[in-house]
């Protein structure tokens, strides 16, 4: 049926990798007959190592009949750490599809790094000879765009976005690469988007310099969200002596990430010091409307997140909460990640911000990881017919 709509049909096995081979070549063998034209190879679970994965797509080759009419495709997860080797193992056997992720982001440990499967194959071109047509240089601001939408940070030396991917410590290293710069480094971090920090923007630029900026970054802003941006930036810049590239990616993307959030904050102040409790006094803005609460706790954050609490009271755990520093600098913004989990729905949400108190952010990135959490929610309530939201009464009654 599917064929007669479209036509590239993909039928997909579970647990590929440990499944009796038997049973896995007959059902590929009835996909192919139903008019399958990709058949999908998943590592489900992470277990699978690149010679057995290899020999997995190899058998399935030569044993089904039909299979060199298909193309075999590769979804492998990172239980163990082996993602894309085993992805490239699969393509070196015959498969010519990767399924694969941005950062690597997915169930569990995640699944195969779309970046580091790319880059796999144009450093290593003499070993892995296949091309995928993805432009590279927008490997970098892609990772970043998925980071602040998901809410998922990129760790520090997570391979090829990374922000120490191209970073030389060590004084020999040092050394070898201001006398050739391939001594340490097999790419450029031009080949994948990754600019050199500068510091070219300060409170007196204009929207003209700040979108020749943005630009440069790659963001490709609407006129309301850019006007958004612009101001943020002049505040951030009042703020701050330097104005790093960092700094600008941070503030675009919360803007990207938030956009579309009815509650913000709006205003905080914290009494805190060694005479507790502290007090956190937080105005939020809710649909044009402003807010005033005020909350103590142990300590400032959590002080902070009491009165978010009181202002939206809710039963959502904090499940993580990470502070970075977006750039080099006692006046450097913070940036904050806060997982929130509602074990009763059996669903997360991450939220991430910056700025240059430790403590905005944190309010921020709490409210904006509350928002998705309330979003998912809302999106998983039962409905009526009629798509009207279930009563508990009849949640708990059943059909």
């Amino acid at each position: 049926y599917a064929r007669d709509l479209v036509d590239d049909v993909e039928w997909s096995a579970e647990d590929a990798t440990r499944t009796e081979h038997d049973f896995l070549c007959r059902c590929v063998e009835t996909a192919i007959r139903a008019g399958a034209t990709t058949i999908n190879i998943p590592d489900t679970v992470g277990y699978a190592t690149p010679e057995e994965f290899a020999a997995l797509v190899r058998m399935l080759k030569e044993r089904v009949p039909g299979a060199e009419k298909v193309v075999f495709s590769t979804h492998c997860h990172n239980d163990l750490g082996l993602a894309v080797a085993n992805s490239l193992a699969g393509v070196s056997a015959g498969a010519r599809q990767i399924e694969c992720t941005i950062n690597g982001i997915g169930e569990r440990a995640g699944n195969a790094a779309l970046e580091e499967v790319v880059m796999a194959m144009n450093v290593r071109h003499d070993a892995l000879p296949f091309t995928t047509g993805i432009d590279t240089t927008l490997l970098t601001r892609a990772s970043k765009l998925v980071s602040a939408v998901s809410g998922f940070p990129v760790q520090y030396n997570k391979a090829i976005v990374g922000r120490n991917a191209f970073a030389h410590e060590s004084g020999i290293h040092q050394d070898g690469m201001l006398k050739h710069t391939q001594t340490y480094e097999i790419m450029r971090p031009e080949d994948v988007g990754a600019g050199k920090t500068a510091l070219v923007m300060g409170k007196h630029s204009g929207r003209h310099a700040f979108r020749e900026k943005l630009k440069e970054l790659g963001y490709e802003l609407a006129d309301n969200a850019f006007e958004d941006a612009f101001t943020r930036f002049k505040e951030l810049a009042d703020r701050k002596k330097q104005v790093y590239d960092e700094d600008i990616e941070a503030l675009v993307d919360e803007n990207i990430a938030t956009a579309d959030d009815q509650r913000k904050v709006a205003a905080l102040t914290v009494i805190a010091g060694t005479m507790g409790p502290q007090t956190a006094t937080l105005t939020v803005e809710e649909n044009a409307a402003h807010k005033t609460v005020q909350a103590t706790g142990n300590g400032p954050v959590d002080a902070t997140f009491n009165a978010i609490k009181r202002s939206f009271p809710h039963e959502a755990k904090l499940a993580l909460y990470q502070v970075h520093a977006v750039t080099a600098g006692t006046d450097a913004q913070a940036e904050v990640s806060v997982r929130l989990e509602n074990a009763e729905a059996g669903i997360s949400a991450t939220g991430r911000a910056a700025d240059p108190d430790t403590l905005v952010a944190s309010a921020k990135a709490y409210l904006a990881a509350l928002n998705r959490l309330e979003a998912r929610k809302s999106r998983t309530r039962p409905m009526t017919a009629t798509g009207e939201e279930l009563s508990e009464e009849a949640r708990r009654s059943g059909p």
